[in-house]
């Protein structure tokens, strides 16, 4: 279990995490999101004690890092995938960091073999490509066979079947009843792998809630078909809904739940051949969410080399 209480870091005048508290559980995958400077990877680089909090606490399991006596068994952490040695080969560096934790060679040769690098594993580290790369990087987190696991950014660089693996097994680790948490900027992965969301934007908390319920928030509307789509809008129009024409007896809702413009449509006898609910994405609730908190706006206009298009 992951526990962040009142925690705060303070770079100078810059406060990068401001009295942020949350859980991340074990059972399930948790998703860490928030724009660019969010405070994200702060408040991961104090949970493993590579960041002092200025006040409040981080802990995991019950404790701070530093108080862990075997830590790799406690949280296996990936937020730097390429901070190893190129001269060393892949079961080397594996083994180097299991020394510190009496961890055997027969674990280390599990690992390789469980994220696909066993016909790898002698070979120098720096001719790996970024997703080999990534792969060590998992490795080196599960090394422990640790009951919590953060990850930041586990799918750089992996191809669609190298995604598709780290899904499985971050579903696999939950469901052993592992805590795992993992912070992402692909919304369409997150959607597919997590189950709860834990969202800040400037250092602060923003959302603490589950997948479904975030999207379901952002619900666009309803989406209705009827031979009778004039009368329909008469009989739907009123204070907070507003009502679009798309053509052919296609009308979208917004501002009515499904349940209340079938139920009117039967009281008036207007018969209705579709009703759909209009659902955003995650990526969508997510960019709706953090509207207020993005701190790096991109232009809108359109260039080629440098000019006006």
């Amino acid at each position: 279990m992951i526990e962040v209480a009142n925690l705060t870091k303070r770079y100078g005048a810059k406060t990068a995490v401001d009295g942020l508290t949350f859980t991340v559980r074990p059972g399930t995958v948790t998703g860490f999101l928030g724009p660019n400077g969010a405070g994200k990877s702060t408040t991961m680089r104090m949970l493993v004690g590579l960041d002092t909090p200025t006040s409040g606490t981080a802990k995991v399991n019950g404790k701070v890092y530093a108080e862990h006596r075997a830590p790799l068994r406690e949280i296996g952490v990936l937020l730097e995938a390429r901070a190893v040695h190129p001269g060393r080969s892949a079961r080397d560096h594996l083994l180097a960091i299991g020394a510190t934790h009496g961890i055997t060679a027969q674990r280390v040769d599990e690992v390789l073999e469980l994220v696909g690098l066993t016909e790898v594993a002698r070979r120098r580290v720096g001719n790996f490509s970024l997703g080999m790369g990534q792969r060590l990087g998992i490795a080196v987190a599960l090394l422990g066979d640790p009951h919590t696991v953060m990850l930041d950014e586990p799918v750089n660089g992996l191809d669609p079947d190298g995604i598709k693996w780290i899904r499985t097994l971050l579903k696999g680790l939950a469901a052993e009843g592992r805590t795992v948490f993992i912070s992402s900027h692909l919304m369409s992965e997150m959607a597919l792998t997590a189950e709860h969301l834990i969202v800040v934007g400037r250092g602060r908390l923003i959302a603490d809630v589950s997948v479904a319920d975030l999207i379901a928030s952002a619900t666009r509307g309803v989406h209705v078909l009827s031979p009778r789509s004039t009368d329909l809008v008469r009989l739907l129009n009123g204070d907070g809904v507003k009502i679009s024409s798309v053509g052919g007896g296609v009308l979208d809702v917004v501002g009515l739940s499904t349940e209340d413009i079938a139920l009117r449509a039967l009281a008036a006898g207007i018969p209705i051949y579709e009703l759909t609910p209009q659902r955003a994405s995650l990526e969508e609730a997510y960019m709706e969410l953090t509207e207020e908190s993005v701190e790096y706006h991109g232009g809108t206009t359109t260039t080629s080399f440098g000019k006006a298009a």
